[in-house]
């Protein structure tokens, strides 16, 4: 399968609640800006949240779905049972969907306590990881950079990397949270390659903001290049969290699909009829 490249909820979440629950909404834009795909964070679905119903939505718009993110606070050596809860519903819709990655990412909270912390996350994403084994379902963890989360520095990823079980869960690196952790984001996605289940995309500023794609110091198409050589087979997913989205966000989608089209659908294509 050549690399497919998609967008992620994220970018209508900027605007606060305004598209929760409006997934068929963000579909319709997602297919207009040339995306392949859309990455949902649970709050988006809404009806779609049943799986004939969203099987319809993809349908009808074209698009596929590349992965389900679920955020959690995973605080203790296991899930609660509401996190246990809303886990295997995730599994139980992405039973319907046996093609599509189920995205786990903390919700940032405070960096007290760091190993305690590192060491009850760990052992929450491994156990969901392995439960969604049991249905089919890949799975990959995705960290974050702001100043609470627990897994943002170089220090930090080698903790994680260390202690996923990577016989049931994947990495998902973020270019822009690699950055903002300061990081090279393609010397972090070799080192780690063979980790990699999924890739999200973003852009910074030198100065440290969220930039729209394409217009920071983030390289992506460098990016794009390692991973269409080591002969990635899997998802480049953007998910803009750029100050614009806040007012606009069907217009950054808009400006992003532009972008890939331009710049970083020509490098897959290329260099996969290279190969």
């Amino acid at each position: 399968m050549a690399i497919q490249i998609g967008t992620q909820t994220y970018t209508w979440q900027m605007s606060g609640g305004k598209y929760d629950g409006r997934l068929d909404h963000i579909l319709r834009v997602a297919r207009q800006a040339g995306f392949a795909g859309v990455e949902p964070e649970t709050r988006f679905l809404g009806r779609l949240e049943d799986p004939k119903l969203l099987a319809e939505a993809l349908k009808e718009n074209d698009v596929i779905l590349p992965a389900l993110t679920l955020v959690e606070d995973w605080l203790n050596p296991t899930e609660t049972e509401e996190e246990r809860q809303r886990a295997d519903e995730c599994i139980q819709i992405l039973e319907s969907f046996p093609d599509t990655l189920l995205n786990l990412c903390q919700m940032p909270t405070v960096r007290e306590n760091l190993q305690e912390r590192q060491r009850n996350l760990l052992s929450c994403v491994n156990g969901i990881a392995r439960r969604a084994a049991d249905s089919g379902i890949k799975v990959g963890y995705h960290p974050n950079s702001p100043a609470y989360s627990i897994y943002r520095t170089e220090e930090d990823y080698k903790v994680l990397l260390g202690g996923l079980d990577n016989r049931y869960i994947g990495y998902i690196p973020d270019a822009g949270h690699i950055a903002k952790g300061g990081m090279d984001p393609l010397s972090i996605i070799r080192e780690y390659y063979d980790a990699v289940v999924h890739v999200h995309y973003k852009d910074m500023y030198q100065d440290g903001r969220w930039a729209p794609l394409g217009r920071g110091d983030i390289d992506d198409q460098e990016i794009t290049r390692f991973l269409v050589e080591r002969g990635y087979e899997g998802w480049i997913v953007v998910e803009d969290e750029c100050d614009e989205a806040v007012v606009d966000p069907d217009q950054i989608a808009s400006d992003d699909g532009v972008y890939v089209t331009e710049n970083l659908i020509p490098i897959v294509n290329s260099l996969e009829i290279a190969k």
